[in-house]
């Protein structure tokens, strides 16, 4: 089972047909091949997290506890949060704080290994190895929730951010001991080598965990360039870049993974990986070149952001056969980049900064599906094996600029409509094609590493949708006359969770009863009646209303606790729960804001719809079919031209479970006998 995160059945059929994704490639094969979805219904909210748990566990997010990417366990502080990504599947036991007895959900890898398969999972949500505490008490110890038979955690942050570079020949000496070292790596350059006489960055690591930019940590790095010309025509042509940290030398190698010594990096290039020698955690970043000079007149290159495979106890030893045998975690890519969030990259021309994107495209798409290659061929007698691959979703995140109502240009309200730049909305569906191309490639390549006699099945988390609007929640609650300081907002994507700061729920809560009461309906109210109204905008919604799903806990199962549920509000739900209507999403606030066009003058304190910076979204309603998510299957035990009108995600779990001869056990979802032999 492979999961493309954000790939949309509509899109992959439209490329299908268009050539952009080729016939003999994994996408297109397994269609013709097997069984289709026209719409599979994911969960609500359509994100990551949540769709990825209901995915592996065939349950709601209501019984498997994860209703966003971030939210507050309502046990905790009102300002403490924790992600989907490490939550307790299948909620917890609140009084007293710890794991559930009887846990609402499971996945389904703890089903199958209960009916003797062995199952491995290569970066899926949940399958982590990791403990998860909430105020510091473990409530779901890994074993045997968090556990396969060969997991590997998803990638973490190593401490240190992305950061931006600008150089010039000023900045570049004669150094003739690098000279030395380079020839005795078997590097050499027809033009003198040239080297930054000072480092371009100093950091540190900590040999028992991960790094930071200061050098406060034990273990040190000054990291140096060399420019060398490794064309032999005559000319000054400096066209490569060496990064080396100057306190271990450049050595000759050869380098065993994680290991790689200096980054050799060609202007044209990809980027080149870089280990962080000595870190710990198996830290490293990558080098990346997007101009060069010849002469060195002009010099622009980036360091991804650092990152690392979490070293959780119980599954050190696949993390480790993964940092030996495929390296380290590799940057992926990072909307910190475009959005010109990470230091140094303001002057970055924007195509430069685009190709830095599809850069960390490629090579970390190619990263993970190395990662589920390798999980088959070392565990070939397994029964189920689960990847999850990054792309297409933040490339339509970013990318996804198909609405006349965006703005090409994030900073001018103008660039809508017919001011949009024709030739920035022509580049950027190219990009959403490579997104996809990307990820087909790593289709094919993990189900011909299983074989032709295994069944592929390929799933997505979620669809995608154009916004334009960015909405400040807060703000709509202060608009309101809601006292924020009594409340908690949570907010991923277009999904919001609000939680109110009730006495003996929340850990220090403060609001009565009484008091709780009123707020939760005031803030009901609030969130139903927001609207647009700049009808620019607003054209596509119903009674210009943005939010189309608002759910409110309910108060009569208890007395007073705040702890109730329904069909609709789970244990970790906000009081109130809502989402808004496509084309709008928390995400994307600019610092300073910027004013959409037709809009009152932005206002920091008030202002609650304005420009955003990036362009894609999910979290809307599930049953809209642009937040559908992809279905696709094939192997001995699919049926061939199978296609399904309408399904749900929750269904792939007892599907699959039912194809190895075991039964699903706690599942919301059903059998698609439909799609199988």
């Amino acid at each position: 089972m492979i999961s493309l995160d954000g790939a949309k059945p509509d899109f992959i059929q439209k490329f299908i047909e268009e050539g952009v994704l080729p016939r003999d490639g994994g996408l297109a094969r397994l269609s013709r091949r097997g069984a289709v979805a026209l719409q599979n219904v994911t969960a609500s909210p359509s994100l990551t997290a949540v769709s990825h748990i209901a995915i592996a566990t065939g349950s709601t997010a209501v019984h498997n506890d994860i209703p966003s990417n971030t939210f507050q366990p309502i046990v905790g502080p009102i300002s403490s949060s924790i992600s989907g990504f490490a939550a307790p599947i299948g909620g917890y036991s609140e009084s007293p704080l710890g794991p559930s007895s009887h846990p609402t959900a499971q996945p389904l890898w703890v089903q199958l290994r209960q009916q003797g398969k062995k199952v491995v999972t290569a970066t899926w949500p949940g399958g982590d190895g990791a403990d998860i505490s909430i105020n510091k008490t473990v409530v779901q110890p890994a074993q045997p929730t968090r556990v396969t038979d060969f997991t590997v955690p998803f990638g973490a942050f190593g401490g240190i951010g992305a950061q931006g570079f600008t150089l010039s020949r000023s900045d570049f000496t004669a150094d003739p001991g690098i000279v030395a070292a380079l020839q005795a790596a078997g590097h050499f350059s027809f033009s003198p080598v040239l080297v930054t006489s000072a480092p371009i960055e100093t950091f540190s690591c900590s040999a028992a965990a991960t790094c930071t930019s200061a050098s406060t940590l034990d273990v040190k790095y000054s990291i140096r360039v060399a420019a060398i010309d490794t064309t032999n025509d005559r000319k000054v042509n400096y066209d490569t870049l060496v990064f080396f940290d100057d306190i271990r030398g450049i050595t000759a190698g050869p380098f065993h993974a994680p290991s790689t010594g200096p980054a050799y990096v060609k202007f044209g290039g990809e980027n080149a990986p870089f280990f962080f020698e000595g870190s710990g955690a198996k830290v490293g970043a990558a080098y990346f070149v997007s101009a060069l000079s010849p002469d060195l007149s002009v010099v622009r290159f980036a360091r991804y952001g650092a990152n690392y495979i979490p070293r959780n106890t119980p599954v050190l030893a696949d993390v480790d056969d993964i940092n030996n045998n495929i390296g380290f975690w590799r940057p992926q890519a990072d909307f910190r980049i475009p959005e010109r969030l990470s230091p140094g990259f303001t002057n970055f021309p924007d195509v430069e900064i685009e190709t830095m994107y599809e850069d960390m495209v490629k090579t970390f798409v190619r990263y993970q599906a190395n990662i589920g290659e390798r999980a088959i061929k070392t565990h070939p007698d397994a029964d189920l094996v689960m990847v999850y691959i990054e792309q297409p979703d933040g490339s339509e995140h970013q990318f996804l600029l198909t609405d006349p109502r965006q703005g090409t240009n994030p900073t001018d309200p103008n660039s809508i409509g017919a001011n949009q730049d024709p030739a920035k909305v022509k580049r950027y569906a190219s990009y959403i094609r490579f997104a996809y191309q990307t990820a087909d490639r790593a289709v094919k390549q993990i189900a011909d590493a299983a074989g032709r006699d295994s069944n592929v099945v390929v799933v997505s988390d979620h669809g995608f949708a154009p916004f334009h609007t960015s909405v400040n929640l807060t703000n709509i609650l202060r608009n309101a006359g809601i006292d924020t300081s009594k409340v908690g907002v949570r907010t991923s994507g277009p999904a919001a969770d609000i939680y109110v700061n009730l006495q003996n729920r929340e850990l220090g809560g403060t609001v009565d009863l009484a008091t709780y009461r009123a707020l939760v309906a005031q803030i009901t109210d609030a969130v139903k009646n927001a609207v647009d109204p700049n009808a620019r905008f607003n054209y596509s919604l119903k009674d210009q209303r943005i939010f189309t799903v608002v759910e409110t806990r309910p108060l009569q199962c208890d007395a007073g606790t705040g702890q109730c549920t329904s069909k609709s509000v789970g244990q970790d739900y906000g009081d109130v729960f809502a989402l808004m209507a496509p084309g709008y999403n928390f995400d994307g606030l600019q610092n300073p804001g910027v004013a959409r066009q037709g809009d009152a003058p932005f206002n920091s304190a008030t202002t609650a719809l304005s420009m955003p910076n990036f362009y894609g979204a999910h979290g809307h309603d599930p049953e809209l079919p642009v937040m559908s998510a992809t279905f696709i299957a094939a192997g001995p035990q699919i049926r061939k031209d199978a296609v399904v009108r309408h399904m749900r995600n929750i269904d792939v779990a007892p599907t699959v479970i039912r194809m190895l001869g075991a039964t699903p056990h706690q599942v919301d979802g059903e059998v698609l006998s439909e799609v199988l032999r």
